[in-house]
């Protein structure tokens, strides 16, 4: 099981939903793989912490390695690392992913990240974090999946996003990965007690978009679990978050 976490929109928590939904399924014991595909990195600093900027090899490092003419590639696998979290290891970010872009677009690797992954048995499910922008990252990714998470914020300006972004799914879907669908629009910082969330939620829902039963509360308990790099159910697993996360990774697995 491979999924993306992506919208254009910045600011939705698209690393925050990978980190905690990858946290969860390798808490239940089930090898977990995190591929942070944004070179602000911030899903590698949740799950690392301050060891983050220092990981050797990362991402850069595997897509450097697709622009050389080695005739042997080294294996994906050499890109892993393990994170504090038993059953739970990320490939990590890197700045330097952000200069590589124009040279990866020139050559045509956009399918090197699925060709990677399809090499990779050791894992049963595949988070990828993905940049807030349409960019050759984030349809890598999309390539390289079957599922993908849409995050939205409850506002109107993430509505008009929204559209734009299942737009774009579907064209790659159309023109490169006949197995990609959007799995379901997760909400966000929802605030139950307001009118205007539930009404935005009703009308997607109205609209038959793929809006899924479990919504995740704004809390600041999720700042300090990035402060402290610990995953929701790690730092505190019965708070309401850390259970919203869980009932969001079984309304997906069921």
């Amino acid at each position: 099981m491979r999924r993306v976490v992506f919208n254009q929109k910045g600011g939705v928590g698209k690393s925050t939903i990978v980190c905690n939904l990858a946290a969860i399924s390798a808490s239940r014991g089930t090898r977990t793989l995190v591929i942070d595909l944004d070179p602000q990195g911030n899903a590698s600093q949740y799950l690392l912490g301050a060891s983050a900027g220092d990981a050797q090899p990362n991402l850069a490092s595997f897509f450097e390695s697709a622009l050389s003419y080695s005739f042997r590639e080294p294996s994906f696998g050499s890109f892993v690392h393990a994170t504090p979290f038993e059953n739970l290891d990320i490939v990590p970010s890197h700045p330097s992913l952000e200069t590589l872009q124009g040279k990866l677009e020139s050559r045509y690797k956009i399918y090197k990240l699925r060709d990677a992954l399809r090499s990779l048995a050791d894992y049963d499910a595949v988070y990828i974090d993905t940049p807030p922008a349409l960019n050759f990252f984030t349809r890598s990714a999309l390539i390289a999946v079957e599922r993908c998470l849409v995050p939205f914020d409850c506002d109107d300006f993430s509505r008009r996003a929204l559209y734009s972004v299942l737009e774009n799914v579907q064209e790659i879907r159309h023109d490169h990965n006949p197995e990609l669908n959007v799995e379901g629009i997760i909400i966000n910082q929802f605030q139950p007690r307001a009118n205007l969330p539930k009404q935005l939620v009703d009308e997607l829902r109205a609209e038959d978009l793929p809006v899924l039963d479990a919504h995740l509360s704004s809390s600041v308990k999720i700042r300090e679990s990035h402060q402290r790099a610990k995953p929701m159910i790690y730092l505190e697993p019965r708070h309401k978050v850390a259970q919203e996360y869980a009932a969001l990774l079984d309304e997906l697995n069921r």
